[in-house]
């Protein structure tokens, strides 16, 4: 964003003020409009070093001011011991403050301890605090602690900070709290009553007052004060439960260097307080790390989903203490505030303990109420379109106004009664009753919303929710159900497959029985396990029982280490008939699932002397990617793509023995990257996830509704494909083509083809034309799926095509976060966003509906022109005035034509159904009869 430095004139001011009041108050008006206006006219330019109040002009275009604001007393030193960042040996000490331009690519500064300054000077924009610095003379945001620090630093910061570097911190940081704004009514009406509608409203009802036109405009005022009272009471109320929502101050226990444990207030948190989290749980005030211990914890809040999550600590040890720490990229290492925790256990060390890393806005639910109270601004063709419709009724005031002028001088009537005629055309052309009308259809749709526990507090942005073109939809969980049944396994021997298994009880001992009960996020909460819902299904189908690793004294001993739990095999009454299960499992590691890396894996052992082995489970074609070549079968995709294409969520399994782990601690250390290669593959998990009774008939009214449909899953595609065709969100007469990019290599360029999902005799033939780009015409209705590595390479190599891809792409597999939100960016860049990927789709435009009250409401002008042009006494008769009679018949000829007999141009043009039941057209014909009649009565 771009700053802009002002400070104050005090002849200016006086002179502005001065001027308002002798205009009674008109200039505020404006300035309420424009308050870049009022900066101008009551300041001058200056640098940011001097300023009070700035300019900003955000990166879509907007302009705000806002005001510098300083503290006195500042400490000069703002010292942090040596656990602090350090970089280079020109710093000794530093503290971590701030989203700058430091050397052009990475955002975090610092503000050095040798920096003197008494006074700290600052200003709060969208909940962010930016801080003046002044060694680079300029403002730079203030940083959370884990900007750029590696894991090794973060560690370091678990003995705690100093009270000093606390307090230096908090000076710089803030309160740790999302303050929600919530306005006066007195700003909420001054806000609505300078709306511009309102104020030309205020003008008119003046206006039809000075000309005794006393009922309309009583009307209108009641309307209006009645609108704006509702309007008012409910942006302030859902304002104020949007502020207890989000309001949270708890009691939180913080370790200090000298060894203390302190229990404080967590709004007084910084980033760098060592924390130590409860076993029984809280409620995360604020984001960390977690350094030790695993957490359980329930991200719903900011998810959605209700399927807990499983923290394990941030890797520790010299091979990773270069890494650089990320809380989008180690999500699992990183507890978020507004989160809650379920369940907190120790292993290592005596406590669970966290570093804050962000408090405040910078917090993921900081960033979260702030994109709610300050939205993206989003321009619709619609909105274009209503300013050059007030342009055209502008225009048309104008004539009429300078038209009436012109007449009224030529029969020489009096200036003021020119003046209030030629100003009753200006109100006649734009509505005065406009923007009550509007408020009172938005405090409807407000309160529909609130029955359904939606809030809003920018109740404009309601008819943005009329404009949708599209909704992209997740698979697992959204059209499907939330959980997923196994439907077997599918083991190896001697590197083939077998048959499918549908018991996996019935498995032989060996690694792929160990994968199974073993590589899981599952945890126990009181006797009772709970974790990922797939996680859940797997170990229940193996029928073996989950155990914490520190129940039995024993356990230790049993294992030769320590462990973090174990699973040990069901009852021998309760195993099928066969080989019996007798060793437990005991698990000494978890690497969680990451989306990026599309894998999880464990590390676990058996009874006594046997080395640890490392179990991995994942994506089929990850997995199989970090196998050596010779481990995998070379039926491979043959027998994915079998299940997939039925719709199953297929799993792969590997493992490895790990000759370098022995002990629990030992486990802990290593690396992911070095123990997550080289595995051997072992089997696949096949499940089965039905659609939800209700999906099929929402996708078939959004596309009703002329909604276009997409998903976007993180599954394989060939299962999101068969899911998609099964919910009709792809129509059976559809072919879907896969969109397959390449990125360049050593000696070829990127490559785009269009592989058809269901290859016939000819297709091959036909390949180079996709190649080349060609218009699929020939092809029938036709939809594109591709992948996340295919949407990457798009994006980066083909981005002329990608909009025209887009348009027809109605399946999206293996997309990570950040590809979902890229992709709904790119949507919503889209010039042309078609009804339906089919091409008959658009054809359901017209209805019936919309048809019939068009041929009403236009017959109704007619009337209206007929009854309210009456003759004696008060003028000629309507049949004296031949141009005017003319132009009625002829119009009455023309929607008589439209309604009986219309030709198809016109329906295409008016976007009108036909109606071949020429019963229904005289019914039609009938109502307007009696609408006339009824009409020229009352009047």
């Amino acid at each position: 964003m771009e700053l802009y430095g002002y400070c104050r004139v005090r002849w200016r001011t006086v002179i502005c003020y001065l001027f308002c009041i002798l205009t009674l108050g008109l200039p505020f008006i404006i300035f309420h409009w424009k308050p870049r206006l009022l900066v101008l006219a009551t300041r001058r330019r200056c640098s940011l070093a001097e300023a009070d109040t700035l300019i900003i002009k955000d990166v879509f275009g907007q302009t705000f001011i806002v005001e510098v604001q300083e503290e006195h007393g500042v400490d000069p030193s703002l010292q942090v011991d040596n656990a602090g960042r350090q970089r280079g040996s020109a710093v000794d000490g530093s503290v971590a403050l701030g989203v700058g331009e430091e050397d052009e690519m990475k955002d975090t500064i610092q503000l050095h301890y040798k920096q003197e300054t008494n006074v700290l000077r600052y200003f709060v924009f969208e909940g962010m605090r930016y801080i003046w610095r002044e060694q680079s003379m300029d403002f730079v945001k203030v940083s959370s602690l884990d900007e750029g620090l590696t894991f090794g630093e973060i560690h370091k910061y678990k003995s705690g900070l100093s009270q000093s570097d606390h307090d230096n911190r908090k000076l710089l940081y803030g309160r740790n709290e999302i303050d929600v704004p919530v306005k006066s009514y007195g700003q909420l009406l001054i806000g609505e009553v300078l709306n511009p509608f309102y104020i030309f409203q205020v003008f008119s009802v003046v206006l039809w007052l000075c000309e005794a036109y006393y009922y309309y405009a009583v009307c209108i005022v009641i309307i209006s004060v009645i609108s704006i009272t509702i309007s008012l009471y409910e942006t302030r109320k859902q304002s104020v439960t949007l502020r207890n929502m989000v309001k949270m101050a708890v009691s939180v226990t913080v370790r200090r260097t000298t060894g203390e444990e302190l229990m404080m207030n967590s709004v007084d948190l910084v980033p760098g307080d060592c924390i130590l989290l409860p076993p029984g749980g809280v409620l995360m005030p604020c984001d960390a790390a977690l350094l030790s211990g695993e957490c359980m914890v329930n991200e719903s809040m900011l998810t959605g989903e209700s399927v807990p999550e499983m923290k394990t600590p941030l890797p520790h040890g010299p091979s990773v203490a270069d890494t650089v720490y990320s809380s989008d990229s180690h999500r699992r290492h990183t507890l978020f505030c507004g989160t809650q925790i379920i369940q907190a256990k120790s292993y290592l060390d005596s406590e669970v303990i966290a570093v804050v890393t962000k408090t405040g806005f910078c917090t993921v639910k900081g960033n979260l109420i702030s994109s709610i109270l300050h939205p993206k601004p989003i321009y619709f063709k619609f909105y274009r379109d209503s300013l050059m419709f007030i342009l055209v009724l502008a225009i048309f005031a104008a004539i009429g106004t300078i038209y009436s002028i012109v007449i009224h001088i030529m029969y020489k009537v009096g200036i003021p009664k020119i003046i209030i005629t030629a100003l009753d055309v200006v109100t006649i052309i734009v509505p005065p009753a406009l923007p009550a009308a509007m408020t009172v259809g938005t405090i409807y749709a407000q309160s529909r919303l609130k029955k359904k526990g939606i809030f809003c507090i920018s109740p404009p942005r309601i008819n943005v929710s009329g404009k949708i073109k599209m909704v992209c939809f997740d698979k697992t969980g959204t059209l499907t159900e939330e959980g997923l049944d196994v439907w077997g396994v599918v083991p190896l021997d001697s590197f083939s497959f077998l048959p499918i298994v549908h018991d996996p009880r019935s498995l032989p001992d060996g690694h792929f029985l160990y994968s199974l009960v073993a590589c899981h996020s599952v945890t126990l909460l009181n006797g009772h396990p709970i974790g990922d819902l797939m996680d859940l299904k797997m170990v229940e189908s193996t029928g073996w029982i989950q155990e914490d690793g520190d129940v039995d004294p024993k356990t230790k001993d049993l294992f030769g280490t320590k462990v973090l739990s174990v699973m040990k095999p069901p009852i021998l009454e309760e195993q099928p008939h066969g080989p019996k299960h007798q060793l437990p499992v005991g698990i000494l590691q978890r690497f969680p699932f990451s989306s990026s890396l599309q894998r999880m894996s464990v590390i676990a052992k058996l009874p006594g002397d046997h080395l640890p082995e490392l179990y991995m489970k994942g994506a089929p074609e990850m997995v199989a990617s970090l196998c050596k070549p010779e481990t995998v079968p070379p039926d491979f995709t043959a027998m994915l793509r079998q299940y997939t294409e039925d719709g199953y969520r297929v799993l792969g399994f590997a493992y490895k023995p790990l000759q370098s782990v022995r002990t629990f601690e030992e486990a802990q250390s290593i690396s992911r990257e070095s123990a997550e290669r080289d595995l051997i593959f072992s089997g696949f998990l096949v499940m089965k996830n039905v659609l939800k009774p209700e999906t099929a008939p929402v996708i078939y009214s959004l596309r009703k509704a002329n909604i276009r449909t997409v998903m976007v899953t993180g599954d394989n595609m060939l299962t999101a494909v068969n899911v998609a065709k099964s919910c009709h969100l792809v129509e059976p007469a559809e072919k879907v083509f896969f969109v397959n990019a390449s990125p360049p290599t050593y000696d070829s360029s990127a490559t785009l083809k269009f592989i058809p999902s269901e290859p016939t005799l000819g297709e091959e033939t036909r390949e180079g034309l996709y190649q080349q780009g060609a218009v699929f015409l020939d092809m029938g209705p036709y939809c594109f799926a591709m992948n996340g590595k295919s949407y990457a390479v798009l994006s980066d190599y083909f981005p002329d095509l990608k909009p025209k891809i887009l348009i027809h792409a109605a399946v999206f597999a293996r997309m990570s976060p950040e590809q979902k939100t890229q992709l709904v960016s790119d949507f919503q860049d889209l010039k042309f966003i078609p009804v339906n990927t089919t091409h008959t789709a658009p054809m359901n435009l017209p209805n019936y509906e919309n048809t019939a009250v068009f041929f009403v409401s236009g017959f109704q002008y007619l009337i209206l022109a007929v009854v309210l042009s009456k003759g004696y006494p008060f003028r000629m008769p309507l049949y004296t005035n031949i141009l005017f009679l003319i132009a009625l018949l002829l119009l009455l000829a023309m929607m008589l034509w439209i309604t009986l007999y219309p030709l198809q141009f016109m329906l295409s043009i008016l976007a009108l159904k036909l109606i071949s039941d020429f019963n229904f057209k005289f019914v039609l014909i009938g109502i307007v009869a009696v609408n006339f009649v009824l009409a020229l009565i009352v009047e």
